[in-house]
């Protein structure tokens, strides 16, 4: 019987599709482009092949095309001949895409226990924008490094697990050993994006702002602008270049690669990553038209038109308060839904505080979602921005030691340099 890349035993006796099936699965695992276009292949050498069809409704899902979803998942489903494995695959990711998320977690952890090497199954629990990441609940980031600690001994020096292992590192606190993880997990595929994006992320815990700069602007290079991490990868460039002073770079990457009308990426990350550059950007005094934040805004409405996702929501709330779009930000701060809806909520009156230059009562706010903002999800790169916007907030009212003082106890690294806030 013909086996994946990982040795799991694949119900097809195509080769042709077999060949296809793991090329998407390493560019799913690599986030670069084309992996639909792979899984389509597979399918059409092996119309009965299960796995196929269910990687390419995960794929649709995960991109947020909900139209492409129902088609081959229904087909998954209609598939025979299954092995226990691939039958409980395809029902742990149907249960998810059937919106029955609390079940589908279940279903992954009790398939990943009897399966480790599963790698598409286990890959829904792995970064920050997974089931684990994106959990609402108090430790997630001791939970993710449980879970990869768990499964290290599966994988070994895998190209795409031990990247995923490092994050998990880095985002505990573990910086030496997650940067050890990294390397292997670069020699073993340069071209894995998401083994570039986590050392970008070591990069800025560490300070290092010229070295990653100059890392990632050359590794971008020949980066398909359909790969999974287009987007928020060029917003470390601009982040970067913002940090530098090279306010015309940081302008010309967002218009190029961030911006809704011009990025191919999913929705998730071209609305978090643009209100997130455009704010970071005022708070170092950068002038920010008002009609890119309304477009932002705009966006948000458009893409998540009701609250749930919390990290969607925090950053749809602040777009939505920088283009003084209060009803917007009332639904949010009225709907909030989740186990991290009380920090939604605090964030989003937060920045309707900071919109109105309110600064006491922005204060109030954020000292709230302070205690456990990490339950929002997002990587401690992302959730910066709400540690920049109290100390921010502090220096409005003209406590400046104080803000001084909180950056260097909470995030002492990425502020290195001293000038993240104004």
């Amino acid at each position: 019987m013909l086996q994946d890349r990982y040795g799991n035993a694949l119900s097809t006796s195509s080769q042709a599709a077999r060949d296809a099936y793991i090329d998407g699965i390493d560019r799913t695992l690599a986030a670069a482009g084309g992996g639909a276009a792979k899984f389509e292949a597979a399918i059409e050498a092996d119309p009965s092949f299960a796995l196929a069809h269910i990687a390419l409704a995960r794929h649709h899902q995960v991109w947020g095309n909900r139209d492409g979803v129902a088609a081959p998942l229904q087909a998954a489903r209609a598939c025979t001949g299954l092995s226990d494995r691939e039958a409980s695959h395809v029902n742990a990711f149907a249960l998810l895409m059937s919106g029955k998320v609390g079940d589908g977690y279940r279903a992954i952890r009790a398939h990943v226990l009897d399966h480790p090497r599963d790698a598409l199954v286990a890959q829904t629990c792995t970064g920050v924008f997974s089931l684990i990441g994106f959990s609402g609940q108090p430790g997630r980031e001791a939970e993710l490094l449980a879970y990869t600690t768990q499964l290290a001994p599966h994988y070994g020096d895998d190209w795409w697990f031990t990247a995923q292992h490092a994050f998990s590192q880095m985002e505990a606190g573990q910086v030496g050993p997650a940067a050890v993880s990294i390397e292997t997990a670069i020699a073993g595929n340069p071209r894995n994006a998401n083994a570039s994006h986590i050392r970008s992320h070591l990069h800025y815990e560490n300070g290092e702002t010229d070295a990653g700069y100059r890392y990632l602007a050359d590794w971008m290079d020949g980066y398909e602008r359909d790969g999974m991490l287009h987007c928020h990868l060029s917003w470390h460039v601009a982040l970067w270049a913002l940090e530098q002073g090279d306010i015309d770079r940081m302008w010309a990457v967002i218009d190029a690669d961030l911006s809704p009308d011009r990025t191919v990426s999913p929705a998730l990350n071209v609305m978090t990553d643009m209100a997130s550059i455009l704010y970071r950007a005022e708070r170092r005094g950068i002038d920010v038209p008002p009609e890119r934040w309304h477009q932002v805004s705009a966006y948000a409405t458009e893409c998540f038109p009701s609250p749930g996702l919390s990290f969607a929501d925090v950053h749809a709330a602040l777009a939505h308060a920088m283009a003084g779009r209060s009803e917007a930000l009332t639904k949010i701060i009225e709907n909030a839904q989740g186990p991290a809806a009380d920090i939604v909520r605090d964030l989003a009156r937060s920045f309707r505080a900071i919109a109105a230059q309110d600064w006491p009562e922005a204060e109030r706010h954020l000292a709230v979602a302070l205690r456990d903002h990490a339950r929002i999800g997002g990587s401690r790169a992302q959730r910066d921005m709400i540690e920049f916007a109290m100390a921010s907030t502090l220096l409005r009212q003209g406590r400046g030691a104080e803000a001084r003082r909180l950056l260097s106890i909470r995030r002492p690294m990425a502020t290195h340099d001293g000038s993240v806030v104004q």
